[in-house]
């Protein structure tokens, strides 16, 4: 996870930031960048962060020649949930059963990434088949 210091001034963390995103894709090599789309949120100042941290991990993604698709939130939701209004506890849950996770699935920050990644792969199939475990492509081979 990347969190970096909160004594530190925003630039700072938001190299950290950049820098953490930029050495995982050095180290995993991923085909593509999924992120959620910004919302409309009630804290103007928690929002506007959230895009200066959305801009660095696109920077990022870009630097890296990498294809970046991006979801809106409802778009996740439904996706994952079959409802554009779910409540996180929902998304996290079905995060959980779809990628068969022991557990309820636990609301945060890590099932809302595992989610987009989810959104990405109902959305572009083909690009992510690559991305699958062998068994599910095997289910999916078997299904056609």
């Amino acid at each position: 996870m990347l969190a970096p210091p909160q004594r530190h001034s925003l630039p700072e963390r938001l190299h950290a930031i950049h820098s953490g995103i930029a050495a995982l894709i050095a180290r995993l090599h991923p085909d593509m960048l999924a992120v959620e789309d910004l919302f409309h949120a009630v804290n103007t100042r928690s929002a506007l962060v959230l895009g200066h941290v959305r801009g660095v991990v696109l920077l990022a993604g870009a630097e890296a020649g990498l294809p970046v698709h991006a979801f809106p939130p409802a778009t996740v939701k439904s996706q994952i949930t079959g409802f554009g209004r779910a409540e996180k506890a929902q998304v996290a849950l079905m995060v959980a059963r779809l990628l068969d996770l022991p557990g309820p699935g636990e609301a945060g920050d890590a099932a809302d990434a595992l989610a987009v990644a989810l959104c990405l792969a109902h959305l572009q199939p083909v690009a992510c088949l690559g991305l699958l475990p062998a068994q599910a492509r095997a289910a999916r081979r078997g299904a056609r």
